[in-house]
């Protein structure tokens, strides 16, 4: 076969390497291709919401009301930028991520040893392995010395694989060498390997529009309809039953349309989306689309896998069996005086010693100081874990019993072996699995004295095994032989007549957060469903640790969930479940699913399997620091920390963001009444009621003094209890009958009032008050008049402010404290009021004039009305919840 290939041991030529480049392409995986920036940045102002402020901007600019057609379309172009901004910034903060870390690969080429880019890797090159290196193409081995790979970022196993020529001896791209050194044949590169195919099929994955996305379409809609229509009906009424002129109807139908549309809304869920990704990255959850923020609040099912996401992904030492006493073990690393912190044991110490003695692997320790990482093969790693917690470090070992000669561990004995030089001659330490080395052990060590291993020390042994083996843990075997210094040292003359330390059970553990995640998330209403390649045990028994089951849960292994149909499949998901040993088309086919069922759903991973799930999910949450660049590249977040409970935070984050949008719709919505009444009553009186505010003055409220505190909202935390709810169903809509009521019916009908009657309160201020108000003309005292109007508006937005921060608690109960933006967005709102007063190019601009003193004793004692009117039916309505519970 390598002859088919070109290559020979002393591998490619540069020459034809160039020409297998050219021919194949470079050794990468394609980014999906994008649309370009200019076409990014049209999209943002392009969409229903800001069509209809173009258009509302063009026929303000005919009129000619020029300064509104120039501050519609100011607001159009920042809105669009700042959404493209934050969506780019998000984007090239997750590229970077990728590039962290450079990849390398050692290839033979013109008969020398050289390390080049792992782009550069062509068909044919022969590969040369060592513990820890990538593996950045698929290959076939050629040859191998206690070769184990780690495959869990493409298979979600958490054991390494034993690789040799004669069995499995392919290797994949996207994988690590755990353990041993080795040789292999380039057979693919590229796209063309298994992890560019799992890229392919990711990439083929069209990405759903989010919940908030299909919500603001839906309020885009409706308020579009429903402004352009209040304008067409009653400027027909006013053509029909008054003598207004053409233009005064269109001015009457212009404002219509102006004053029901909320200019500021668009503006204000962009920055509360992007307040929440500023939250979220302080909770170490750095969000790619804007539009996840929030569709995280509404998730109802998270599939999550296991290793690494709720586990460390780190091997453990979690129990000991020594001479029939059992220990259990933290696997931390961290050196006391005995394991577990426990008082010395001879017998427990002889298993720490050969535990640190026997193996390659190395441990150094982690950034922070929370636990290791490792060079070398896991469950070595995990064994030198176990030995440093009993106060035994490898080079302490090393010193006590120098290392002279290995026996390497390979497939077929199971076992590996180390030969030390000691004063009585040699010392053998043997690990394995247990039913390749227990039959070898005719000894066993107890109570510090070597004795027979009888049938009941073996049925001990054994029981315990099978008890550890069905939780779904891996046991190890460690023993010792002592031998004359001329000894012959290959495998079959060491390795029998053993003397059995002990056994040592292992397991991937769980995160140490994760458990009250879990909890986290029952109380909020959503399930959890772990879909994994590992075995259906170990899976069970992390589920069980973190407390996924209330009860067994259904497991599904993939044949069997090949062999359902989808409504099968729906009744399973129905319950608790397990999807183990499932490929990624699979967890494809699982997320699908409950799409159909009518599930938000969000899916957490890290592994290149993980990926074309995370593309399909309505939000992908991938693994940072652990995770691999095709599954970042799929996900709409990445967790900076790998941390579960990190999503649980960004789900607490997201509800929040929903909660606020609604409380400023409601602010906004507010607002509406005042401006549209004064079009009404002008209307209905056939024109002899001046018009109480003017265009240009209900976008200075729209865009301006409601602008700010609306942000403020937008920056409400959570309030207490938001994750003991369940999850907003998906027809739930952000505009609610409930919402409307309230706006208009309840609280805009009372600022309408007031705000007419400032107007008449202004000109017959104006009547006692002409000659302090230097008014020459009937316009000066409507300008007045319309400026008293505009600040009565702003004054009970003020007081509408602070009740919409809340539902139904009393404001006296959460103060100012929690928000202090409420406090700048009151400032500013009074400040650009005064500016809008008294300045005089904006007076010019927007039609304004002081107002008498009257007219502000008037609208600093209305301020508070909508605050109290509010805190009324908070009142009323915790009043009856009382009485029906």
């Amino acid at each position: 076969m390598e002859a088919a290939t070109g290559v020979d041991e002393q591998g490619l030529s540069s020459a034809e390497a160039a020409r297998r480049l050219a021919e194949h392409g470079a050794n990468a995986i394609r980014r999906p291709r994008r649309r370009g920036l200019p076409l990014r940045l049209l999209a943002q102002l392009t969409h229903l919401m800001a069509c209809l402020l173009w258009v509302a901007g063009a026929i303000a600019w005919f009129v000619p009301l020029r300064e509104l057609a120039v501050a519609i379309w100011a607001v159009n172009l920042v809105n669009g930028a700042f959404s493209f901004w934050q969506e780019y910034r998000a984007e090239r903060a997750t590229e970077a991520l990728s590039r962290l870390i450079p990849s390398y690969a050692r290839v033979v080429r013109d008969g020398a040893e050289r390390r080049i880019p792992a782009e550069e890797l062509v068909p044919g090159d022969r590969i040369l392995l060592a513990e820890g290196d990538r593996i950045s193409a698929d290959a076939r081995l050629l040859a191998s010395a206690s070769l184990q790979v780690d495959e869990s970022l493409l298979t979600g196993e958490s054991q390494p694989v034993a690789k040799s020529p004669d069995a499995a001896p392919r290797l994949h791209a996207g994988t690590s060498v755990a353990s041993g050194h080795g040789a292999a044949l380039v057979e693919a590169t590229g796209m063309k390997t298994r992890l560019g195919r799992i890229a392919t099929l990711t990439q083929a994955v069209r990405e759903p529009p989010s919940p908030l996305q299909r919500e603001m379409t839906n309020v885009t809609r409706t308020v579009t309809l429903v402004a352009v229509a209040a304008g067409l009906v009653f400027g027909a009424l006013a053509m029909a039953t008054t003598p207004m002129q053409p233009d005064q109807v269109f001015v009457l139908v212009l404002g219509m349309i102006v004053a029901f549309v909320p200019e500021g809304l668009l503006p204000t869920v962009t920055l509360a989306l992007a307040l929440g990704v500023q939250r979220m990255a302080r909770r170490n959850a750095l969000v790619k689309r804007l539009s996840a923020v929030e569709t995280l609040g509404c998730t109802t099912v998270i599939c999550t896998d296991k290793t690494g996401t709720l586990t460390r992904n780190q091997m453990t030492v979690r129990d000991l069996w020594v001479a029939g006493h059992a220990w259990s073990s933290e696997g931390t690393g961290a050196a006391s005086a005995g394991a577990s912190g426990d008082e010395s044991d001879p017998d427990r110490d002889a298993l720490l010693w050969a535990a640190a003695a026997c193996g390659n692997a190395r441990l150094s320790p982690r950034d922070g100081g929370s636990g290791w990482t490792a060079l070398g093969d896991p469950t070595e790693a995990a064994l030198l874990a176990l030995a440093a917690e009993g106060g035994v470090t490898r080079e302490a070992a090393e010193a006590r019993w120098p290392r002279i000669d290995e026996i390497a561990f390979d497939a077929s004995r199971r076992r590996m072996t180390t030969l030390h030089r000691v004063p009585e001659g040699l010392l053998a330490l043997v690990k394995g699995a247990p039913d390749a080395l227990l039959p070898r052990c005719t000894r066993i060590r107890s109570q510090g004295r070597t004795r027979p291993f009888d049938a009941a020390w073996r049925g001990q042994a054994e029981t315990w095994i099978a008890d550890h083996a069905r939780e779904g843990q891996r046991v190890l075997a460690l023993a010792r032989r002592s031998l004359p210094a001329e000894a012959p040292r290959d495998a079959e003359a060491v390795e029998r007549d053993l003397e059995l330390l002990g056994l040592a059970a292992l397991l991937d553990p769980p995160r140490p957060d994760v458990a009250e995640a879990v909890l986290r998330c029952r109380s909020a209403g959503i399930a959890i469903v772990m879909i994994t390649g590992d075995h259906p045990l170990t899976a069970e028994r992390i589920g069980r640790d973190v407390g996924l089951w209330s009860a067994t849960p259904r497991t599904v292994e993939g044949a069997e969930l090949d062999r359902m149909d989808d409504r099968a499949l729906g009744d399973v998901l129905a319950g608790e479940v397990i999807f183990a040993r499932a490929s990624p088309e699979q967890k494809l086919r699982v997320v699908r699913a409950l799409q159909a069922l009518g599930h938000v759903v969000a899916v957490t991973g890290d592994g290149v399997n993980d990926a074309p799930a995370l593309k399909q999910a309505d939000i992908g949450v991938a693994m940072g620091t652990s995770g691999t660049d095709v599954a970042r590249e799929a996900a709409d977040v990445v967790l900076a920390d790998d941390h579960f409970a990190s999503i649980v935070n960004a789900v607490q984050e997201g509800r929040a963001v929903y909660a606020n949008i609604r409380k400023f719709t409601a602010y906004i919505f507010t607002s509406n009444t005042p401006e549209a009444v004064p079009f009404l009553v002008h209307a209905l009186s056939a024109g002899s009621i001046p018009l109480a505010l003017s265009v240009m003055q209900i976008l200075a409220i729209d865009l301006g003094t409601d602008l700010v505190p609306a942000l403020a909202l937008g920056a409400e935390p959570a309030e207490a209890g938001v994750m003991q709810e369940p999850p907003r169903r998906r027809d739930e809509h952000v505009i609610t009958f409930a919402l409307l009521r309230r706006a208009y019916a309840w609280l805009g009908l009372l600022q309408a009032t007031v705000a007419m009657l400032a107007f008449f309160v202004a000109h017959a201020a104006a009547g006692y008050a002409g000659s302090w108000l230097e008014l020459p003309d009937e316009g000066a005292l409507h300008r007045a008049a319309t400026s008293a109007v505009l600040a009565t508006v702003v004054a009970t937005q003020i007081g509408n402010l602070l009740a919409q921060r809340t539902q139904t608690v009393s404001i006296l109960r959460i103060g100012l404290r929690g928000n202090p933006l409420i406090l700048v967005g009151i400032a500013v709102a009074v400040a650009l009021l005064l500016a809008i007063l008294y300045l005089p190019p904006l007076q010019r601009i927007f039609g304004t004039a002081p107002i008498a003193p009257a007219s502000w004793l008037f609208a600093a004692l209305c301020a508070p009305l909508l605050l109290v009117a509010d805190e009324l039916r908070k009142l009323w309505v915790r009043r009856r919840r009382g009485a029906r519970r």
